[in-house]
């Protein structure tokens, strides 16, 4: 499978970036991925070559370019140390906001490629990537068709940022799959997020697997490969519907 790097210039600086595309011709529709708070590494990229390998073309951006080299780290060491200061201090060089601003860029690379099809395109996030994802849809209306976050957390909190406050902007259509006694995203938070999208008119599908924070990620110690395996059905389900179709048939349900 085709395997690219490039570098998105963005108004911050370089962000280095990953794109995977299907084998064969195309076009195909175009995808954002998300990173979790892990950064670039290899099960990132092996997640983001199983949706390319789905028909989409899928760039992954590394949103720590801010902070400069890392890693790549290993979830479970990182895990068994002090991860929040391992983390925190890439974390701190990004956040919603940057990230909507990045997706500019991004979405201006993959306009700029001949084998992306359409002007609607693709987003997910984990963990971490999970709000970006959302936020991204709401900076960007016209262009997200179908978003899903998987084990995001901070969905809906006091921040000027928070993700649910752009829920009156998103016209895709979303997925938001929770994870069981989440910290980052309890059961209230949820119900927040919920009633914004609802009250927004979203056409949204909201889920809590039986699993663990991080469970779609395969390098993570609490890693799922059945409810990993249900999360890949649902996303792909979600883009074949969406993203497949021509651009000016309107959406069962939108607005």
């Amino acid at each position: 499978m085709p395997h690219e790097h490039v570098v998105v210039r963005t108004s911050d600086g370089e962000c280095p970036t990953h794109v995977l595309t299907p084998d064969g011709k195309g076009p195909w529709p175009g995808a954002i991925m998300y990173m979790d708070a892990g950064g670039i590494r290899p099960a990132m990229i092996d997640m983001a070559r199983r949706l390319a390998g789905a028909g989409y073309v899928v760039l992954l951006p590394d949103l720590f370019y801010r902070y400069g080299p890392y890693g790549p780290f290993v979830p479970r060491d990182v895990l068994a140390g002090d991860y929040r200061a391992i983390l925190g201090p890439l974390m701190a060089t990004t956040g919603n906001d940057k990230a909507a601003e990045d997706t500019s860029a991004i979405i201006a690379c993959l306009a700029a490629r001949g084998d992306v099809s359409g002007q609607r395109i693709g987003a997910v996030g984990f963990c971490m990537g999970g709000g970006m994802a959302l936020g991204a849809a709401a900076a960007f209306p016209d262009r997200f068709a179908a978003v899903a976050s998987f084990h995001g957390g901070n969905l809906a909190t006091d921040a000027p940022t928070s993700p649910h406050r752009g829920a009156p902007c998103i016209e895709a259509e979303v997925y938001v799959a929770a994870a069981e006694d989440d910290r980052s995203y309890p059961t209230e938070m949820a119900a927040t997020l919920e009633a914004a999208l609802s009250d927004a008119g979203v056409t949204f599908r909201a889920e809590t697997y039986p699993a663990e924070h991080g469970w779609m990620i395969p390098d993570f110690p609490v890693y799922d490969r059945v409810a990993a395996e249900r999360g890949w059905s649902e996303l792909i389900a979600l883009y074949g519907r969406i993203l497949h179709r021509p651009n000016d048939q309107p959406r069962v349900g939108g607005r």
